[in-house]
């Protein structure tokens, strides 16, 4: 495989509309957790009033991403893309000029899950323009828009401490302006676009084994990125002492492990095989958090951090090289399936440490719990991949399993 045979392969401008779409909306999506440190102190916020208030819009964009995915294969991605943003819009301008309860800020939350829906639309755009062999890079590359995450984290704690956060909300409609605009001049539907079916067969992805088998994986790989990336600036202003600015900076390194990383995941996985890297990567993020749960020395922990996001984002790539293996028709559909499913892991870890740390004082059984799902994944895929081996090799050549 070469890299030159995107450009021969499939539509570039396709793949890059995609990927700036995801990306932006991507930071939009976090924008709650890295404002998080303000947001808290504004509102007076308990560490489990932390973890959920950062965690509400994940949960919730775990669910719009299944709508969005059906939207995806029956109008088509440009058409579902180009109304998630406008609709985004919305919680940015209420932030804004509102946001002043509590209520309020759950109500913006769940609104800016669209935002994080954006998954189950720009990955299969990206898919369909593109062979077998190119799934894992081409899917890395737009999934890499999840890199989204260190515009938030570098950029809103700093103007945050300037202009305050409800005026990064409305910054943030800048960017996503100007993507719109791109994304609606340069974006096209794949030709293999497939036919609107009856709502009812798209229900039928749920009877799959294999779509709750993904649905594992990625809910740890996917769950855990975004779960610590919204998460990690709580972490180090509480736990370590770190100044909110400081601790933006240190999460964005942490993010970028994962974010750019991703392709890296898709491209090896196309070589080597999805399953055979996701053994390595779901070891590397167990023995990681082991060592996070132990509160090393700041220089330590910043380095099993970086290197725990960058297994974390690598399998999500591995993960996605996988899917469009076993569903090519239902891409839309199951990519909002199992990004939902990403979706609830992220809702599901800050919320975990932000219990244990108000129970017990620490975050320690919170990463130790992580640990522990990262080795059951890990067991699931070795158990999936003896099933995965025989029938999918027996329908098509050359799958890189």
């Amino acid at each position: 495989m070469k890299l030159s045979e995107l450009k021969t392969s499939g539509h570039p401008k396709t793949l890059i509309s995609s990927f700036l779409y995801f990306d932006v909306s991507f930071m939009i999506w976090v924008l709650l957790g890295a404002l998080g440190v303000y947001i808290s102190q504004d509102f007076g916020l308990s560490p489990a009033e932390k973890g959920f208030i950062v965690a509400i819009p994940i949960l919730a964009g775990s669910l719009f991403r299944i709508i969005l995915g059906i939207l995806t294969d029956r109008i088509g991605p440009k058409k579902t893309g180009i109304i998630g943003m406008s609709i985004t819009t919305v919680p940015l301008l209420w932030g804004l000029l509102a946001g002043k309860t509590l209520t309020e800020l759950y109500a913006i939350g769940i609104l800016l899950g669209i935002a994080g829906a954006s998954f189950a639309v720009a990955l299969p755009m990206a898919s369909r323009w593109y062979p077998p062999h190119l799934q894992g890079v081409a899917n890395g590359i737009a999934g890499a828009g999840n890199s989204g995450t260190l515009f938030a984290t570098l950029f809103g704690p700093r103007l945050a401490e300037n202009f305050g956060w409800h005026a990064v909300m409305g910054l943030a409609l800048v960017p996503l302006t100007i993507v719109l605009i791109v994304f609606i001049f340069m974006a096209k539907d794949a030709p293999t676009q497939p036919k609107p079916q009856p709502l009812v067969n798209y229900l039928k992805a749920f009877s799959h084994k294999d779509t709750w088998l993904f649905c594992l994986l990625y809910g740890v790989t996917f769950g855990g990125f975004v779960g610590l990336s919204s998460f990690l600036s709580i972490f180090f202003v509480d736990e370590y002492g770190l100044s909110k600015v400081e601790a933006g900076d240190f999460v964005t390194l942490c993010v970028a492990a994962g974010s750019f990383f991703r392709p890296v995941g898709g491209l090896i996985a196309d070589r080597i095989g999805g399953v055979r890297i996701l053994s390595y990567l779901f070891i590397g993020v167990s023995l990681t958090m082991l060592g996070v749960s132990q509160f090393p020395p700041f220089t330590l922990v910043t380095i099993l951090l970086f290197i725990g996001m960058m297994c974390l984002g690598m399998g999500n790539g591995a993960v996605f090289q996988l899917v469009p293996q076993r569903f090519q028709k239902e891409m839309g559909m199951l990519t909002g399936i199992i990004g939902a499913a990403g979706g609830i892991g992220g809702f599901f870890l800050p919320t975990l440490l932000g219990l244990v740390k108000g129970a017990t004082g620490t975050y320690a059984a919170g990463f130790i719990t992580f640990a522990a799902f990262a080795l059951i994944a890990f067991g699931v895929l070795l158990f999936a991949s003896i099933a995965w081996r025989k029938n999918w090799n027996a329908r098509r050549e050359a799958v890189k399993i």
